[in-house]
């Protein structure tokens, strides 16, 4: 057991640390060759949290984190002031199946949020299935519903403890009971009913052994039919292709439950191969719409043979584009074409698609008729981003025979408003306004660019209270991502509106490897060129010193998942460029990311470290090989959770503890070991709350200052 004693304060609370007596880690004799270069893996034990010696080693680690974060002064204030924000009720985006409305709710401190029925979109209803029911302390969360057609039968999987396992229940909605079907080991999977109400497809792999479960790949996924009524080993495998262990397969049944559409990813690389089987033909097999992975494409709708796809064939952001099933020799036919912003969603209802589009990385809406000619934009605040729904329906609803979509609107200080928007009369409706007791106009979001090291523009999101001014001395959280072709967009975050109404500075960054500006921006962070990423991410710490508003010391980074390795790799090569590091589920050891659970499928963006150029590349900049004895890395806290099977915690835990051994100066290098989480999805509210409420506590004790956590109103 820890005690104080481990702990130096100052006398005048300088909120750094002068002395820590760390865990000891033991170290392994294990070498491994890659191309003739030999690195020394010593704390390769900890890949293993299942073992006796790991689980001694987290403990010690979480409880020295624990002693640290609990001299910080108005700890219990910052959690009380997280609570307060996060309580306040919160409505998921309605959507309607058979004349019955489904909407997710949440009271305000609920851990998980209940899904409701009820006759009308404004109408709360009565809960039909609450997680909260399923677990002690808020484990068990729903990650996905699908409804049948007539709104009688919902499909809905539940994850625990954050796992990427899904397991599929069915509820009858007119009685609420939930039926004896059961489907398990199903993984980054909705589920497409069809229309008689026989049953569902869904996407899984063969029940894995119970050994090392959640650190072993996930290979070889399969399309199954599970037929309504029955055991799950009698379930048909609809698509599989054994020597394809890479494919990630889905399925989706078309609205007139006419087609089914199989759509192929290679790993996580955005590219789509898409077939078809006629499901009134079905001997007559699958039939390629886009083969070979040569483009994003995916199903919009249907019209009879008459196919509607969002693709980037020829459209580097994307267009809408008709495909005649019973032609498909015929060109597809251009129908909303491509335009300088970047097309992430569309879907046809009433007759007209609806189309998301990113404008300078925030949201806008806009109306196009039948035939391409643009109809209106919607007018949603700016700069605002649409709000996917948590049960992996699309950022709007809506369907082809809707009169009405319905989406909710977010921001960096805007908790959620719903709206309406009617098709024919051309008509916006607020349903809900947003909750939160933040107040919006209390802030600015101002749009600025940083120049990397190549000459690159890269556009920050500045966020701050209007009577705020530069002064070289603010304090700021500096948040990106960069990868995965996944743009990052005004969201709403407690933590975030806790630091914002303290004083502080968010500054959101758009860096090259993210989906905010088409492939090539996407294309220009991953790769050989992933290193464009950290560069970007440095220049704009540095552009905050430039302008006026801030210094290194008190400029805190974050990221999570491949954000938390860009701020690993960035507090490894920069680490006099920041005062506090803060990085979540990160991807830090980058020889070896690709052997355990979905790892393999990130050679799309990271490459192979089994090849050797690509290796070169790879290992110039993993940041758990580029750590330095002797040198002083700012104040870190690396986040993990003891259930994560997306980035195992052994990523975690070896770049902590080799960043503890090397540390040169009395700087703390903490770990954050949440227990039965996963890697984010599905947290329960009571443990956000505890983690946000650590995370500004550390940034206080990291950054200094009197108040908390940035200087005074």
């Amino acid at each position: 057991m820890l005690d104080d004693s481990s702990l130096s304060f100052p006398e005048n609370e300088t909120k750094v640390l002068t002395s820590i007596k760390y865990p000891v880690t033991n170290k392994v004799d294990v070498v491994d060759d890659y191309h003739g270069e030999l690195i020394y893996d010593p704390f390769r034990w900890l890949e293993d949290s299942n073992r006796d010696e790991t689980k001694e080693w987290t403990e010690a680690q979480n409880q020295l984190t624990e002693a640290v974060l609990s001299r910080v002064p108005g700890r219990s204030e910052i959690r009380e002031r997280i609570s307060k924000l996060w309580d306040y009720p919160k409505f998921g985006v309605p959507f309607e199946r058979g004349g019955r409305w489904f909407h997710t709710y949440n009271s305000g401190l609920q851990d998980q949020s209940a899904l409701y029925v009820g006759d009308s979109a404004l109408d709360r209803g009565r809960k039909l299935i609450d997680p909260n029911d399923l677990s002690v302390g808020g484990t068990v969360a729903i990650t996905n519903v699908s409804v049948s057609h007539d709104g009688s039968l919902v499909a809905f999987s539940i994850s625990e403890s954050g796992s990427d396992w899904l397991t599929w229940k069915v509820v009858d909605v007119a009685s609420g009971n939930i039926l004896p079907d059961e489907v398990r080991w199903s993984k980054f999977s909705s589920a497409s009913w069809r229309k008689d109400l026989s049953g569902f497809y869904y996407s899984a792999v063969e029940e894995p052994s119970t050994n090392g479960i959640y650190l072993q790949e996930s290979r070889g996924i399969q399309v199954k039919f599970h037929r309504l009524g029955s055991f799950q080993d009698s379930d048909e495998v609809i698509f599989y292709e054994p020597e394809q262990p890479d494919w990630l397969p889905s399925a989706r049944v078309s609205e007139d439950d006419k087609y089914l559409f199989i759509s192929i990813r290679r790993g996580t690389a955005p590219k789509t191969t898409l077939l078809y089987v006629d499901l009134e033909d079905q001997h007559a097999g699958y039939r390629e719409i886009s083969s070979d992975f040569k483009c994003k494409i995916g199903v919009i709708s249907n019209d009879g043979p008459v196919l509607y796809v969002l693709t980037d064939l020829g459209a580097e952001k994307q267009k809408i584009a008709s495909i005649n099933l019973l032609h498909p020799d015929e060109p597809w036919q251009e129908i909303v074409p491509e335009n300088q912003d970047t097309l992430l969603e569309a879907q046809l209802c009433g007759g007209k698609f609806i189309c998301h589009y990113l404008t300078d990385a925030h949201s806008s809406l806009r109306v196009y008729h039948g035939n391409g000619e643009l109809s209106r934009e919607i007018p949603i605040p700016v700069p605002s981003s649409l709000s996917a729904d948590i049960l992996g329906h699309g950022s709007f609803e809506g369907q082809s025979a809707s009169k009405s979509i319905y989406f909710k609107v977010v921001s960096f200080i805007e908790s959620g408003a719903l709206y309406s928007y009617d098709i024919s009369s051309d008509t916006l409706s607020l349903m809900q306004s947003s909750r939160c007791e933040i107040a919006p106009s209390d802030f600015i979001t101002e749009r600025i660019f940083a120049i990397s090291a190549d000459g690159t523009s890269v556009p920050i999101f500045l966020t701050h209270r209007r009577d705020i001014e530069p002064n070289g001395d603010r304090q700021v959280l500096l948040y990106g991502y960069g990868g995965f072709d996944i743009a990052i967009t005004p969201s709403f975050s407690v933590t975030f509106a806790a630091w914002l109404d303290q004083g502080g500075i968010l500054a959101v960054a758009n860096l090259r490897g993210g989906g905010e500006y088409g492939k090539i921006w996407y294309d220009a962070g991953r790769l050989a060129n992933k290193q464009n990423v950290f560069d970007d991410f440095s220049a704009c710490a540095k552009w905050l010193c430039e302008s006026g508003w801030s210094k290194p010391s008190r400029i805190g980074i974050s990221g999570a998942s491949n954000g938390g390795l860009l701020v690993g790799a960035c507090l490894t090569q920069r680490p006099n460029l920041f005062g506090a590091a803060i990085a979540d589920v990160g991807v830090l050891d980058m020889l070896r990311f690709d052997r355990f659970t979905i790892g393999w499928a990130w050679r799309s963006d990271y490459g192979n470290p089994n090849h050797p150029d690509q290796y070169r590349w790879i290992r110039a900049y993993s940041p758990l090989h580029n750590i330095k004895n002797g040198t002083c890395y700012p104040p870190t806290l690396i986040l993990t959770g003891d259930h994560d099977d997306r980035v195992i915690p052994g990523h975690s835990f070896k770049f902590v503890a080799a960043l503890q051994e090397a540390q040169g100066c009395d700087a703390p290098i903490l770990l954050r070991v949440a227990k039965s989480v996963g890697h984010g999805a599905g947290k329960p509210t009571s443990k956000l709350i505890d983690e946000a409420s650590d995370r500004l506590a550390f940034l206080q004790l990291a950054l200094g200052g009197d108040n908390w956590p940035g200087d005074a109103r």
